[in-house]
């Protein structure tokens, strides 16, 4: 074991949310001496703190970590991002340079996936739609339509960490899936018991569709009228990947012409949306402010896995999450 030169590099609110007591004191016990605290403003600029430093604690404010930070902290072996995508930090730089970049997105993951999951079920249950309902009757018409879910057929656009637990959290539901993801393997799909179908065949066959797919070149505007409007009758959209996946004026105007369908949406083009934007006005919407990730409590968990990932740096193991940089193109955008 080697006790190891650490520095907390961040934003300033972000290092309370993440890096709590508990966390700041594992990180201590495989850190050699109480790490510095750099806002990334600070470290971007240059401080002498850098000049050692050899592991990176990090998480929502960072850096970006170009030849000019390189050249600030030459030492520089590690960066541990407790939080979800490092394609704003991560540079050409680094990754010649060698530094290996692990990542909480798993941990981020989780209450995305338990969101989602919760979202399934009550579309299914048609809760939405009871939400909505003036009076007894209109209770009564609804739940005559409602079917539950054993049998039902739920369709994941994107299948990363948080479709992948999705799959999990659902198995042994009663529910079929269907996946869109032309990055997985037939095999790893058949693992999740999942089914890989074309976009197009997923929106039309599907009670329930949840948008998974990261943000980045490929994937923005991805989802169009055509697919909304292919949705059978009182199926329900769910978003919480990022709300340029989907055409917002394509999915304002398929919520407009169609009321049977219903969206949960906890991402929206643009965030946060204007006070007049028509997704508010529609009675088929159901808008959350980008909650489904970690909040509050939540956010320690990725503070935690980094504290474990500098453990196994000073005891010499394998890192438990690190990220493959050579896939960073298609890698969710920040």
């Amino acid at each position: 074991m080697r006790r190891l030169r650490a520095a907390y590099v961040l934003g300033a609110d972000a290092l309370g949310q993440i890096y709590g007591p508990e966390e700041r004191a594992q990180v201590l016990r495989w850190a050699d001496g109480e790490p510095p605290v750099l806002t990334g403003e600070q470290a971007a600029v240059g401080t002498r703190a850098l000049e050692e430093v050899e592991v990176v604690l990090s998480g929502w404010g960072a850096p970006v970590m170009d030849e000019a930070f390189l050249a600030r902290a030459p030492r520089l072996r590690a960066v541990l991002y407790g939080a979800g995508s490092v394609r704003g930090f991560v540079t050409d730089a680094l990754v010649e340079r060698g530094v290996v970049v692990s990542s909480a997105v798993s941990g981020n993951a989780v209450p995305v996936a338990d969101y989602t999951v919760a979202a399934v079920h009550f579309s299914l249950k048609r809760l939405w739609s009871f939400l909505r309902a003036p009076d007894a009757a209109s209770e009564a018409a609804v739940l005559a339509s409602v079917q539950g879910t054993y049998g039902a057929t739920v369709g994941l656009v994107g299948l990363g960490e948080v479709g992948r637990q999705v799959c999990r959290r659902l198995a042994g539901s009663g529910v079929h899936l269907l996946a869109h993801d032309p990055y997985l393997e037939e095999a790893a799909a058949r693992e999740l018991g999942v089914r890989l179908v074309g976009l197009e065949e997923l929106f039309a066959s599907c009670e329930v569709v949840s948008v998974h797919a990261p943000l980045h070149e490929g994937t923005r505007g991805m989802i169009t009228a055509a697919h909304l409007g292919a949705m059978p009758v009182g199926a329900t959209l769910l978003n919480t990947a990022r709300g340029a996946v989907i055409r917002p004026d394509d999915l304002v105007r398929v919520l407009t012409a169609r009321p049977d369908l219903q969206a949960v949406l906890d991402v929206t083009e643009p965030e946060p949306l204007p006070a007049d934007a028509p997704l508010r006005a529609l009675p088929n919407v159901v808008l959350t402010p980008h909650i489904a990730g970690s909040l509050g409590r939540e956010c320690r968990r990725m503070g935690a896995m980094m504290a474990q990932e500098l453990e196994r740096l000073a005891l010499g193991e394998p890192l438990r999450w690190p990220v493959d940089l050579s896939r960073l193109a298609v890698a969710a955008l920040p």
